[in-house]
């Protein structure tokens, strides 16, 4: 039996089917109730909604496979899956084209003062100076973590005449005619636009502390489409407040369980949205209508690949 417990295009549901295994379509499991039903399951189809675990491992008797649609395998403990001969496989190639999109549309938007230009003009303003745009042809840009999405976004940036510096802790030799490899200090120093890249880990977390913001040479406008714990919000609200960097595009939170915020967060969160400096989308940055089908096209081909299906 294979379970799956997150929204997912119906094709990947068909072709589990089609191949003769029985499937459970749950995308609103709870925890409580995937422990309960993971001992039956060959397989699990998971996004970021839920914790694979020791105690959720350790209960699924006849896991053979554990696919994540999309990136990010932190909510999985792929090391103790391992172990237990359970195969883990992700689908960043299926979205990695979407995020990019998105990043760069957050860029643009923010820069030419799109959303406050037709907000006004909707109010019966008509304001063309105060709503100067900055052209990013001819600017830094800096990418943190050269993977599926940061190598995605490059391309994109390439047709627009710029320079980019990409880091990448554990990538060497990828630079290329529109690509310059570079150290994190370098990034800091020279970019004017800085967009994060990366995969929420241990060296990860609150890469973008005090320290960072501290290092900031040309106040670069910052993008973060990975995961919000990438970014310090503390650290990140005294930036602006301090003028270390010139606005923020976040396409993810620390919480994005906003019913449970604290009062601090409701206060951090209130801050955010009503800095014209800051735009803020609901974590949508790699799920487009293109993306939703290519995450478990690519989930089906790497099972078929491994004999898995």
């Amino acid at each position: 039996m294979i379970l799956i417990t997150a929204k997912a295009h119906p094709s990947l549901q068909e072709t589990f089917l089609q191949s003769g295994k029985d499937v459970l379509y749950l995308p609103e499991i709870t925890y409580e109730e995937l422990l309960n039903k993971i001992p039956e399951a060959t397989g699990l189809i998971v996004t970021t909604r839920l914790k694979i675990d020791k105690t959720i491992i350790d209960a699924a008797l006849k896991l053979k496979w554990i696919g994540r649609l999309g990136s990010g395998m932190e909510l999985i403990d792929v090391e103790y899956a391992t172990t237990k001969n359970i195969e883990c496989i992700s689908s960043p190639e299926g979205n990695r084209n979407a995020v990019a999109e998105h990043a760069l549309a957050m860029l643009l938007t923010i820069k030419n003062n799109i959303i406050k230009s037709a907000a006004e003009v909707k109010k019966g303003k008509w304001i063309r100076d105060e709503n100067r745009g900055v052209e990013i042809m001819g600017k830094t840009i800096g990418i943190i973590g050269y993977g599926n999405t940061g190598e995605s976004f490059a391309k994109l940036l390439a047709a627009f005449g710029v320079t980019m510096l990409a880091y990448d802790k554990y990538k060497t030799d990828f630079g290329g005619k529109f690509i310059r490899e570079a150290e994190m200090e370098q990034v800091c120093k020279y970019a004017d636009v800085i967009s994060f890249h990366v995969p929420l880990s241990n060296e990860t977390k609150y890469m973008a502390n005090e320290t960072f913001f501290n290092s900031l040479q040309n106040k670069p406008f910052i993008i973060n489409t990975s995961r919000g714990n990438v970014i310090d919000t503390c650290a990140l609200i005294n930036a602006l407040k301090h003028d270390k960097i010139s606005g923020v595009a976040l396409d993810v939170l620390e919480n994005e369980k906003l019913e449970t915020y604290s009062e601090l967060q409701n206060e951090q969160l209130q801050f955010l949205l009503n800095d014209s400096r800051v735009l803020i989308t609901p974590h949508i940055a790699g799920y487009s209508n293109e993306a939703f089908y290519k995450m478990s096209a690519v989930i089906l081909e790497k099972l078929k690949s491994k004999n898995l299906l």
